[in-house]
C-alpha cells in the first residue's frame, strides 16, 4: 500500500485527545447510594470489571474513526501492477464508432453502440480533476471532463460517420494526444491494421465490442438489363442480395416497390457469406420520377433491411449526322422514332459546338475531313460521347485525312483495301445472338435468313466489340473504346454501290442499338451516403458562371445547401455532414424539385465479420507493449480495468466506511453495552 499524501500522517497525533479523556473519565469519582434510601429508588448494579471493558472499547473505537479518517487524506491506493507515465502532461483521446453496424446487439443485450458510450463516459473516473480529453469522432477540440461527457451523450449512429482508419489516424496525429482509447466492433472490411501498430510515444486501448453471430441479408445492389428506360414497357430488374452474416437465412422475404405500388414479392434462401440475384419485371406508367425501394424482412439486424433506388424515364438520345449529302439512310431511321432527338448537318456547315450536345455522333462518308473536324470529334469522343463512322469511297488523300482520325482516336491497325472498278459484295454472316450487343434484340433467330451484302474498304486486325462480321471472318461493324466514349466502324460505305445494309431488316435494329448504348445518364439510380461526390446533369443551368443556380438538398424538415460547382454542364455535388440517413432527398432549384437523389447505407456497413480480441492481438504483434486490447465481457468497465492496471486501486473509499464504522461502534457501545441491570430495593436490603 502507498500513501498519497502521507504528511497528513501527523493527523494521528489526534489519538491523544481521546485517551486523555478516557483517563479523564476514570479519575472522575463515583456517587454511593445508600441503602436507607432504597425502599425509595431502585439500585442500579454495575460490577467495575464491565465498566472497564466498556471503556476500553469505546476508546478503541474513538482511536480507529480518528485514524481512518486521517488515512482517509492521505489517500492510500495499492500500486498498479503497470506503471505508467503516458497521461502525464498528455490529452486521453477516445475514438467511438458511431457507423450503422454498431446497433447490432452485443453479449449484453444492448445495442454495441450504447455499450461504447456508456464505456467512454465513465473514462473521466479513471483520471484526476485535471485531465483533458479529445473526441476525434466529433472534432479535435480539447475538453474538460463535463464537456466530454456531454459530447459523448450527444453521438448518434450516422450513415456518413467517418470511419475507423480515419479517426484513428486523426487521434495519432492530434498534438499532446498520448493516451487513445477505441471503441468499436473493428470490422474486418473497414479496418487498416497498419494503425493499429501505433508509435511507441502513444499508448493505444482497444476495446472489441463484437456483435452476436446473427444472419444479416441485405441489398448489395439493383441493376437495370438496358440503360436507356421507356415507358409503357417491361423493365427488367436485377435484384442482388447478399448475406454479411455468420449464420444462414433459410426463409427471406423480399418485396419490391416503384412509389407507392408493390410490384413483387418472393422468398429466397442466403447462405452465409454468399449472394442470390433474382430478376424482377416492372413497367413505368409515365415520365415522372418513381421513389423505388426494395424490402427485405431479415431480423434482428434491421438498419439496412431497405435499399432506395429511382427509376425514371429516359430522356430523348441526341444523335448528330454528319454527311456529305442532304438525305440518308441513317436520318430516315432516326427521324420516324420519337425516343430520338435527330439532327443532321453537311460537314461544311457543321456548328462544332453541337458535338459536344450529342450523345451519338454519326460520320456518314464525308469525303473530307479537315483539321478542326478531326480534332472536335476527338474531343467529343474524349468526353464521352459515341462515334460511328461510315467511310467515304474517296482517294488516297480523303482515305490519308481518315488514317489520320482514327490514330488521333487511338485506332490501330486499320487499313484500307484497294478499291476495284467493279466492287465485289460479299455476304455479312449471321449475327451471333450471345453476344451482349444483340441482347433482347431478336425474339428468335433463323439461321436461314439471307444477310446483307457488303464490298469492305476498311480491314483491322483486332477490335474490343465485333459486332457483324464477313463470312471469311473479317469484320463488317466493331467496336473501339476511346477516352470516356466508344468509336464504332463499319467497313463499307452505306451507298448501293458497295453494301445492301441499308435496305436489309437488320439495318434499323443495328442503329438502334448503336444510338441506345451511347446513352449515358450522369445520374445514378442509387448512391451511397459515404459517397464525396455526386454529378448531376440538370437542365437549370446557364452559361454564365455568375447566374449558375445555387441548389439545395430536402429531405422532409431537413433543407441543406451542400458544396457544388458546375463542370462542363455537370453539377458536382459534396454531400454535408447533416445528410447522414437513408432515403430519398430532392435536388431543389427556385423552390421547384429538378432531380431525386436515393441514398443508401455503405454496403460494407452490413458485412457483419469482426476482429477479436485474439485477433487483434495477433495484428499487433509481441514487440508493442504501447498497444493494449481489452476484453469487454468482464463485469468490469474499461475505466475500472484500466486504473486498476495503469493507476491502481485507491483504498480512501474503505477508508471512509472504517471511520464511519468506527463512530457507528462508538455510539452503539455507549447505548447498549454494560448498562446496569435495575434491581428492587426490598432485594438489596434483605
Amino acid at each position: 500500500m502507498t500513501l498519497t499524501y502521507p504528511w497528513f500522517l501527523l493527523g494521528l497525533l489526534a489519538i491523544a485527545i481521546p485517551i486523555a479523556i478516557h483517563f479523564f473519565e476514570l479519575r472522575r469519582p463515583q456517587r454511593l447510594l445508600f441503602t436507607n434510601v432504597g425502599f425509595i429508588r431502585e439500585i442500579k448494579l454495575v460490577t467495575a470489571r464491565q465498566r472497564k471493558l466498556k471503556h476500553l472499547l469505546v476508546l478503541a473505537a474513538r482511536i480507529g474513526f480518528i485514524a481512518f479518517l486521517v488515512l482517509l487524506f492521505c489517500q492510500p491506493f495499492i500500486p498498479a501492477p503497470e506503471q505508467s507515465r503516458a497521461n502525464e502532461g498528455g490529452i486521453v483521446a477516445s475514438v467511438v464508432d458511431s457507423s450503422p453496424s454498431m446497433v447490432v446487439e452485443g453479449d449484453k443485450n444492448l445495442p454495441l453502440f450504447e455499450q461504447a458510450v456508456e464505456e467512454t463516459r465513465e473514462l473521466p473516473s479513471a483520471y484526476p480533476a485535471s485531465a483533458r480529453y479529445m473526441l476525434p469522432t466529433v472534432s479535435n477540440a480539447v475538453l474538460t471532463p463535463t464537456a466530454f461527457q456531454a459530447a459523448v451523450e450527444g453521438l448518434a449512429i450516422s450513415g456518413r460517420a467517418k470511419s475507423l482508419t480515419t479517426s484513428l489516424e486523426r487521434a495519432k496525429n492530434a498534438a499532446n494526444a498520448r493516451q487513445v482509447f477505441v471503441f468499436s466492433d473493428f470490422q474486418k472490411n473497414s479496418l487498416n491494421p497498419r494503425l493499429l501498430r501505433a508509435d511507441s510515444i502513444t499508448q493505444l486501448y482497444l476495446v472489441p465490442l463484437p456483435g452476436r453471430q446473427t444472419a444479416n441479408v441485405y441489398v448489395d445492389s439493383v441493376l437495370l438489363d438496358d440503360a436507356f428506360v421507356r415507358t409503357g414497357a417491361d423493365l427488367g430488374l436485377r435484384v442482388r442480395l447478399r448475406n454479411g452474416g455468420a449464420l444462414a437465412a433459410p426463409d427471406c422475404q423480399v418485396k419490391v416497390f416503384v412509389g407507392n405500388r408493390q410490384v413483387a414479392a418472393y422468398r429466397v434462401a442466403v447462405n452465409a457469406h454468399e449472394t442470390a440475384v433474382s430478376a424482377v419485371r416492372v413497367r413505368l406508367e409515365d415520365g415522372a420520377a418513381q421513389q423505388c425501394r426494395v424490402e427485405v424482412e431479415d431480423q434482428p439486424v434491421t438498419f439496412d433491411n431497405t435499399y432506395y433506388f429511382t427509376l425514371q424515364a429516359s430522356p430523348q438520345i441526341s444523335i448528330l449526322n454528319v454527311t456529305g449529302a442532304q438525305s440518308t439512310a441513317v436520318s430516315r431511321v432516326y427521324n420516324n422514332e420519337s425516343m430520338f432527338a435527330y439532327n443532321g448537318s453537311a460537314a461544311s456547315r457543321l456548328d462544332y459546338s453541337r458535338l459536344n450536345a450529342a450523345s451519338l455522333l454519326v460520320l456518314e462518308e464525308v469525303p473530307k475531313l479537315d483539321n478542326a473536324l478531326r480534332e472536335n470529334l476527338r474531343r467529343a469522343v474524349a468526353q464521352g460521347a459515341t462515334l460511328v463512322i461510315v467511310p467515304p469511297a474517296g482517294n488516297a488523300a480523303t482515305q490519308e485525312e481518315y488514317a489520320r482520325l482514327f490514330r488521333e482516336l487511338g485506332l490501330g491497325g486499320i487499313q484500307w483495301q484497294a478499291q476495284a472498278a467493279a466492287p465485289v459484295l460479299q455476304e455479312v454472316a449471321a449475327p451471333d445472338m450471345q453476344s451482349p450487343f444483340f441482347q433482347d434484340v431478336f425474339t428468335a433467330s433463323n439461321q436461314r435468313a439471307v444477310m446483307p451484302k457488303v464490298a469492305p474498304l476498311l480491314r483491322w486486325s483486332r477490335s474490343s466489340t465485333e459486332v457483324l462480321k464477313m463470312r471469311n471472318g473479317d469484320g463488317f461493324l466493331a467496336g473501339f473504346p476511346s477516352g470516356k466514349g466508344m468509336v464504332y466502324l463499319f467497313a463499307a460505305p452505306f451507298q448501293p454501290t458497295y453494301s445492301d445494309f441499308t435496305q436489309h431488316a437488320l439495318f434499323v435494329p443495328v442503329m438502334y442499338r448503336l444510338a441506345m448504348l451511347s446513352y449515358q445518364s450522369t445520374q445514378r439510380i442509387a448512391y451511397r451516403l459515404n459517397q464525396n461526390t455526386i454529378a448531376l446533369r440538370l437542365a437549370a443551368q446557364t452559361k454564365n458562371q455568375r447566374d449558375e443556380p445555387v441548389v439545395s438538398l430536402r429531405k422532409d424538415s431537413l433543407t441543406v445547401i451542400p458544396a457544388q460547382r458546375w463542370e462542363a454542364g455537370t453539377l458536382r455535388l459534396t454531400l454535408p455532414a447533416a445528410v447522414h440517413e437513408p432515403g430519398f432527398y430532392q435536388v431543389v432549384y427556385n423552390g421547384k424539385a429538378v432531380a431525386t437523389l436515393a441514398l443508401n447505407i455503405d454496403k460494407a456497413e452490413s458485412e457483419l465479420a469482426y476482429y477479436s480480441a485474439n485477433d487483434l492481438r495477433q495484428l499487433i504483434g509481441r514487440n508493442r507493449p504501447n498497444v493494449q486490447v481489452y476484453e469487454s465481457a468482464t463485469n468490469r468497465s474499461v475505466a475500472a480495468h484500466y486504473k486498476a492496471l495503469r493507476v491502481g486501486t485507491p483504498l480512501w473509499r474503505y477508508c471512509l466506511l472504517l471511520a464511519l464504522g468506527c463512530l457507528l461502534a462508538e455510539v452503539l457501545l455507549l447505548r447498549f453495552l454494560g448498562r446496569p441491570k435495575s434491581v428492587p430495593a426490598a432485594a438489596v436490603a434483605a
